[in-house]
């Protein structure tokens, strides 16, 4: 299951549980302050049983300690370090493109929009995994809040770029800002998470502060951090892996264990 909160992550959660694979059917308990939304608990499909993670997840330290962030540094080792004065507070999200309502929201906005605690197997493509408590909310929430028009197919993402304050960024090896994309049914699922915290802390910098997208069914680097721009297209967008290296990278990146990277 997955707990739903008030707070934006800057208060410690506890715990329930790991989370179940989401089902629309639904039902809702109350447990104190907070409520719980408790997955069907028929068959799952085969897609939702690849997703429910009942491993113990990993430790806060872990978590905050080994990162790809490539905009500080190549060495996951040094990305807190390096990251730690990174500034993302005043920060704004634009929305826009083939919708009705293009907007653009502040922090105080983002954190009006209530957040659940969602406990996913986080994989990425170079071998390594974890399992994380993230802190955030649907991005079909977001989105429906701009109204997609009827000729939008895909969604576009961009990350914050700033050369003064990322001055590693230049040893990347990439084209920067970085950016993503999903189509829009992909973007609407009701797993796709914008993350604004784990564990019940606000969301470190190393980790995508302040806020940043989790795909749990796709390797880690389609979970773009530190999200600035978010853009509905009709058409499938450039994602900067894919343009490094597309014989490597393709555009959709599920997690596939049969396909060695």
């Amino acid at each position: 299951f997955f707990m739903k909160s008030a707070i934006w992550g800057g208060t410690a959660l506890t715990t329930g549980g790991v989370y179940q694979a989401f089902k629309p059917q639904a039902s809702v308990e109350k447990t104190g302050e907070a409520i719980r939304t408790v997955a069907d608990p028929g068959s799952p499909r085969p897609w939702e049983e690849a997703l429910q993670a009942t491993d113990t997840p990993n430790a806060f330290e872990e978590i905050a300690g080994y990162n790809n962030y490539y905009e500080f540094s190549t060495d996951k080792s040094a990305v807190a370090g390096r990251a730690k004065n990174f500034v993302t507070d005043p920060w704004s999200v634009e929305i826009g493109g083939l919708v009705a309502k293009p907007r653009r929201m502040d922090l105080a906005e983002l954190r009006a929009i209530e957040t659940e605690e969602r406990i996913y197997r986080f994989r990425c493509v170079e071998g390594w995994s974890m399992v994380i408590p993230w802190v955030g909310f649907p991005l079909a929430r977001l989105l429906e809040m701009v109204e997609p028009t009827s000729a939008a197919t895909h969604v576009a993402f961009e990350t914050y770029y700033d050369a003064k304050q990322m001055p590693y960024s230049k040893f990347s090896g990439l084209d920067l800002p970085y950016v993503e994309g999903l189509r829009l049914d992909e973007a609407m699922h009701p797993l796709t998470l914008l993350a604004t915290g784990l564990y019940g802390k606000t969301l470190p910098n190393q980790n995508g502060a302040p806020i940043r997208l989790v795909v749990p069914w796709k390797y880690g680097f389609k979970s773009i951090k530190s999200v600035v721009r978010i853009v509905l297209t009709g058409q499938e967008p450039s994602t900067t892996w894919n343009l490094a290296g597309p014989q490597e990278y393709g555009f959709y990146s599920n997690v596939n264990p049969a396909v060695d990277h």
